[in-house]
């Protein structure tokens, strides 16, 4: 009988017609696929793939939570879709299509994912792509649903030998209400849980961290909590851009691949991580972008980083995901000292989020009445992106195999994240995926605010390229 968690609904109620929380990947397949294939092989696996077997069940009167119920009766003529790409089938047209599916709301009486198989692909190639709610899935359980589609091998693994485990139904509308009402009655002590929990964390809150006193207050929260000393987060007023307040309804997708051998040999060069590399990239790329379009800001950019805060090991129910906000140094010209500042940053949020990780998010949520949430959370979003949106971009950085994986005996050759962007975290959103020995990049932005991704994802490559060079003039 699984319920969603207050954090996996708010991911339902911000959406509106401009704002969609379809998070989302493109797979490039090396060969045609046959969408029967894919079907007669979706049908095996997904009685052990909870995310893509269930949909909502909502609550009488909006008192409380949806619940996720099993659907029995899978449509997958639905969910897996084929369209063909004019010739010559180039990487922009492929774009160009990912862009008008990934705008598209998904809809709420299905389970909710949609899988697109994409023919005429030059080179022979097919393309996959794969979307899904942000409320049944973080990113870290949209990889886990990805991988159970994925073989190690050309040759399709036999299903599980033991039976996939069925959900309990939900209860019925009477005792939803029950228990929509009983949860009512709480709320005033999750709220004052939740003030008693924020209070070491304001610091970490965007907007809150940047009222007067917010500091001084999470340090003697920490203090009287005996938590210690924890590292100072910096002040980060997000600069007006040009991808700054509310988006449209329309976005723009591009994608490039950076070998991760060169990534290594500059991390290995200027002894920092991959990450810093990956984020010193993004902000070398956003800088020529600025520079072309209106102007490098003087202070950094404030990038959304994404968080998981699922334990290795363990499951946890429904999203587990914080956001911490980080500086992220366009406004430096050199490469290099812009890499050190980016890993100076990091550094302190690591520390920082290593002794006390930043669920303020989620306790949030669950402390909002759940008959409020949907008209908070819109009304929320549209002051905020209006007035004083917080994040410029959010850039996320997501760990991945090293070695060749298969769909239906079709190599994978590219993943390209295709992610989220809000009034709130700005028009840009910039996630890199690493897969056997590449680093592949997906931008997504708002078309208004951005009109050609492609140039921003170009800009990427050349951010690394002035890397390499100056990582090459060093003396060996």
């Amino acid at each position: 009988m699984p319920q969603l968690t207050a954090l996996d609904a708010q991911f339902l109620h911000f959406e509106t017609a401009t704002n969609v929380a379809n998070i989302a990947g493109l797979a490039v397949l090396d060969g045609d696929l046959n969408r029967t294939d894919l079907q007669n092989l979706l049908e095996q696996r997904l009685p052990y793939v909870p995310a893509l077997r269930r949909r909502l069940a909502q609550v009488p009167f909006g008192l409380d939570h949806p619940y996720w119920v099993q659907e029995d009766d899978l449509d997958l003529d639905y969910h897996v879709r084929e369209i063909g790409l004019p010739p010559p089938g180039d990487d922009r047209q492929l774009a160009e299509q990912v862009s008008r599916l990934h705008a598209r709301r998904l809809d709420r009486g299905r389970p909710l994912w949609e899988i697109y198989l994409i023919h005429g692909l030059s080179g022979g190639r097919v393309g996959l792509y794969t979307k899904i709610h942000h409320a049944a899935v973080d990113g870290i359980g949209g990889a886990d649903v990805l991988a159970a589609l994925l073989d190690l091998g050309p040759e399709p693994a036999p299903p599980p030998a033991v039976a996939p485990e069925r959900d309990e139904p939900p209860p019925g509308p009477a005792e939803m209400v029950v228990r929509g009402l009983a949860r009512l009655a709480l709320n005033p002590a999750h709220a004052v849980r939740f003030a008693a929990r924020a209070a070491p964390h304001l610091d970490e809150i965007p907007i809150v961290s940047r009222l007067p006193g917010s500091r001084f207050v999470s340090g003697l929260a920490r203090q009287l909590a005996g938590a210690g000393q924890a590292p100072e987060l910096p002040t980060l007023p997000a600069p007006k851009t040009p991808f700054s307040g509310p988006v449209s309804q329309h976005r723009r997708f591009a994608f490039v691949s950076l070998p991760l051998e060169e990534i290594k040999r500059v991390r290995k060069a200027f002894g920092v991580t991959v990450n810093d590399v990956v984020m010193t990239v993004c902000a070398g790329g956003l800088r020529r972008w600025l520079a072309a379009h209106g102007g490098v800001p003087g202070r950094p950019l404030v990038a959304g980083v994404p968080f998981s805060l699922r334990e290795a090991g363990v499951e946890g129910r429904g999203n587990q995901v914080a956001i911490m906000t980080a500086p992220l140094a366009v406004h430096v010209a050199d490469p290099v000292a812009r890499l050190y500042q980016v890993r100076q940053a990091m550094h302190r949020i690591k520390d920082r989020f290593s002794l006390a990780p930043a669920r303020w998010l989620r306790e949030f949520s669950e402390s909002m009445p759940a008959a409020l949430m949907g008209l908070a959370s819109r009304s929320a979003f549209g002051l905020v992106g209006e007035t004083v949106p917080p994040i410029n971009v959010i850039v996320s950085n997501v760990p991945g195999p090293q070695f060749p994986l298969y769909v239906c005996g079709r190599r994978l050759l590219t993943f390209y994240p295709v992610s989220v962007i809000t009034d709130v975290s700005g028009g840009v959103n910039i996630t890199a995926f690493s897969y056997d020995g590449s680093l592949d990049i997906g931008v997504v932005t708002d078309r208004q605010m951005i009109p050609d991704a492609w140039e921003l994802a170009g800009h990427l490559r050349d951010a690394l390229e002035e890397l390499r060079n100056a990582e090459s003039s060093l003396p060996h």
